[in-house]
């Protein structure tokens, strides 16, 4: 790949092979790996691939297909691109997955530096120039940027798109509400290739761990749902442990802190990415990565679409990255916007050079009676709507615009301001954001979770933009009592064209039909075990809103007629 300016390293190399490769990172404990490098004299760049999976089955050449749980793991991308072009591409599992040593703790600590010395034990290697990359989707990359956070002296830059950065609240607690769907499926499909402990069990002792088993089978949010009830019951049964680990460590503790991302130090070069339909898992780790991270970084959100599997896209994006920063050639990436944001609709692609971008007007738009969604204050006859939810019957009330008459663009972050009252100590808000087209027909576009006692702000990360919840302890609430609750809805990139408009969704569980793979991994929560009342408040003096990113278009704003001019009416 070449343009006028700069160029790419050309397809040149054959291929050799070398399967089962172990590598030592500590005492008694080594890696698995296939090793695909350059079948040449000369010594090149690296690239590590590290995973929990099937290792064959990532350099299985076959033709890819759309996304689904049958080849979900399948994230490596395509050695033989890699391998002609120059690169040895090491293909790792991970501690205690398969053939590695040592015990898997779902990416704890001692499984990050573990990786840490394979890096740089790939940089000793006699065919190896000393430049090591780490690249992969999804598990491969949270990996990498956990390991590219202890910046290893030979670890040049890290293409980690698709990987969130926060365990707690980008995957197992949505808002604080356990999403034990993606991770039951996990758990069932990897568990018996993991070696595991129930290290939590020793680190608190059999009484105190009894104790936590016992809260959690008491919990009727828990209790019904018969998997984690077995799990519970079983701790010790297959990887039951590591279901159990998140179940009883519910609040935002050090368990997950450990897990995720510490950028205090993140200096290695660094790729982002996603696309606005993984918002329930991968997207905000990627765009806190972008904000947080301290080294060059870029960053690609793609049209709402997973990935093919086997992986095979962004293989020319990548190339110019590592191009750049493990061999030192002029491919033309140091130069360009460092966000390039698929906007839906426009169906087009928007440089930008900070997130969130600054040409953005957050505006709000209000819940009115009726259903009504618009930019206007309250009226007089503006009080609350009110849903019921129990185990067989989960209410919802929805508010949309009105249609829109300029083509509107919304990118970035969005946020909904709700005051709200329930007849139980708890509520669970879950909020959808939709897209409507002229004919009414309606496409989801992304989520919004958050426990009502776990409303508490973490004032010192929050903004009016982007709500940060510390997550740190349960205030069950008052009934009947008013309450203002900062739901966090997952960014989306969208043109709005005229006559269409946008709305959402407000209920208490995620009970949803999905439409296709993406929304079943943003689906799966717990649901309340009682019956109650839900009241959301807008009025004057309770002003619920949902505020919108605007960054094009809406400059008069919406008309409640819908642009529409009423006929004469003759005398």
């Amino acid at each position: 790949m070449f343009s006028t300016k700069w160029q790419t390293s050309p397809r040149t190399y054959g291929i050799r092979i070398e399967r089962d490769v172990a590598i030592p990172v500590r005492e008694g404990v080594t890696l698995d790996s296939d090793i695909f490098r350059p079948d040449a004299e000369g010594k090149f760049p690296a690239l590590l691939a590290v995973h929990a999976y099937s290792k064959a089955a990532q350099s299985e050449e076959l033709m890819p297909i759309g996304f689904s749980y049958a080849r979900g793991f399948m994230e490596t991308g395509d050695f033989n691109f890699y391998v002609r072009r120059g690169y040895a591409l090491l293909i790792v599992n991970i501690t205690g997955t398969h053939k590695s040593g040592g015990i898997f703790g779902n990416i704890d600590p001692q499984s990050i530096q573990d990786v840490y010395e394979a890096v740089e034990w790939a940089a000793r290697q006699p065919w190896c120039d000393g430049n090591v990359g780490m690249t992969g989707v999804s598990h491969f990359s949270r990996v990498s940027k956990r390991v590219a956070a202890l910046n290893p002296p030979h670890l040049r830059a890290i293409f980690s798109p698709y990987g969130w950065t926060d365990m707690y609240r980008d995957l197992y607690y949505h808002g604080g509400i356990f999403n034990h769907g993606f991770m039951s499926h996990w758990v069932k499909a990897n568990g018996p290739h993991f070696r595991t402990k129930n290290t939590l069990k020793e680190k608190w002792g059999d009484a105190e761990y009894a104790q936590a088993v016992e809260a959690a089978l008491s919990d009727p949010e828990i209790s019904s749902v018969p998997y984690l009830v077995d799990a519970l019951r079983h701790p010790d049964v297959g990887a039951n442990s590591m279901l159990v680990d998140l179940i009883v460590n519910n609040l935002c503790n050090e368990f997950y802190k450990e897990r995720s991302v510490n950028f205090e130090n993140c200096k290695i070069p660094a790729y982002f990415g996603g696309d606005w339909g993984i918002y329930g898992l991968h997207l905000p780790g990627d765009i806190r990565a972008i904000e947080k991270w301290k080294g060059p970084k870029k960053l690609s959100v793609g049209p709402p679409v997973y990935l093919d599997r086997p992986l095979y896209q962004y293989a020319y994006e990548s190339l110019r990255w590592f191009d750049h920063w493990l061999k030192g050639i002029d491919t033309g990436i140091a130069g360009e916007p460092p966000l390039q944001l698929f906007i839906v609709g426009a169906n087009e692609w928007k440089p930008a050079e900070e997130w969130p971008l600054p040409e953005t007007k957050w505006t709000p738009f209000y819940l009115h009676a009726d259903g009504l969604l618009s930019e206007h204050e309250f009226w007089p006859n503006d009080a609350s709507s009110t849903y019921e939810d129990s185990p067989r019957q989960h209410g919802a009330i929805e508010f949309k615009t009105p249609p829109i008459v300029e083509n509107t663009e919304i990118c970035g972050p969005i946020v909904l301001n709700l005051y709200g009252s329930t007849t139980a100590r708890e509520i669970l808000w879950f909020v959808s954001l939709w897209h409507y087209d002229e004919e009414g027909r309606s496409t989801l576009l992304t989520r919004g979770w958050l426990r009502g006692s776990q409303r508490t702000l973490d004032p010192a990360a929050t903004t009016p933009w982007q709500p940060v919840h510390l997550h740190s302890a349960r205030e069950p609430l008052e009934p009947n009592r008013i309450y203002e609750f900062n739901i966090e809805i997952r960014p989306y990139g969208i043109l709005l064209k005229a006559g269409e408009r946008i709305g959402i969704k407000i209920k208490s569980a995620d009970n949803d039909v999905p439409g296709n793979y993406l929304e079943l991994v943003g689906i799966g929560h717990v649901s309340s075990g009682s019956a109650s009342q839900i009241t959301v408040h807008h009025n004057a003096d309770c002003p619920s809103h949902l505020l919108l990113p605007i960054t094009k278009g809406n400059r008069i704003g919406t008309f409640i007629s819908g642009g529409k001019l009423p006929p004469v009416q003759r005398p």
